[in-house]
C-alpha cells in the first residue's frame, strides 16, 4: 500500500472515529500532497511524500517555538501533536549509533578528514539514509564525527 492510499484509509478512520486532531492533520499532509501534483502537474510518489511530511513537521517546530515566545502554551500542544501523528508516516528513525555507523562509513568511503570535507559527505548521506533521519541529525552526526 503506498504512502498516500494509507493516509486516505487513515483519514476515513479517523472521520469514522471521531479523531479530530488526526482527521485535520493528515487533510493537511493530503492538502500539502494536492498542491504539489497540481502547481507542478507530477505523481508523488513516497519518497516525495515523506519529503513533504518532514517539511511539514519542521514548519511545526518553527511554529512551537514561535509560539513558546508568545506564551501561547495552548498552541504549543496542538502543533506537537500534529508531529507525532505526522511521525506515523515517516520510516522508522534511525538510532544514534545506527546512524554514526552509516555515517562513518560514507566518511571513510569519501577520504574526508576535516570540516571542509562536510559537503561530500552529506550528499551520499541523505541519498543513503533518505526518510530514516532528518537533515540536522545527518549534520550534527558528520559535525561530531569530523570535529
Amino acid at each position: 500500500m503506498s504512502l498516500k492510499e494509507q493516509l486516505k484509509s487513515d483519514l476515513k478512520d479517523a472521520m469514522r472515529t471521531k479523531d479530530i486532531l488526526k482527521r485535520d492533520t493528515i487533510r493537511a499532509i493530503n492538502t500539502m500532497i494536492k498542491q504539489i501534483e497540481v502547481d507542478q502537474r507530477v505523481e508523488l510518489n513516497d519518497e516525495d511524500v515523506i519529503k513533504l511530511i518532514q517539511r511539514g513537521i519542521k514548519q511545526r517546530e518553527e511554529a512551537i517555538s514561535q509560539f513558546k515566545e508568545a506564551s501561547r502554551d495552548d498552541l504549543v500542544k496542538n502543533e506537537q501533536d500534529q508531529i507525532g501523528i505526522f511521525e506515523l508516516y515517516l520510516p522508522k528513525q534511525l538510532t544514534d549509533d545506527e546512524l554514526q555507523t552509516i555515517i562513518q562509513a560514507i566518511i571513510t568511503e569519501v577520504g574526508a578528514t576535516t570540516m571542509k570535507d562536510m559537503g561530500k559527505i552529506m550528499n551520499p548521506a541523505k541519498e543513503k539514509i533518505g526518510g530514516s533521519a532528518d537533515g540536522k541529525r545527518i549534520n550534527e552526526m558528520v559535525k561530531k564525527l569530523l570535529g
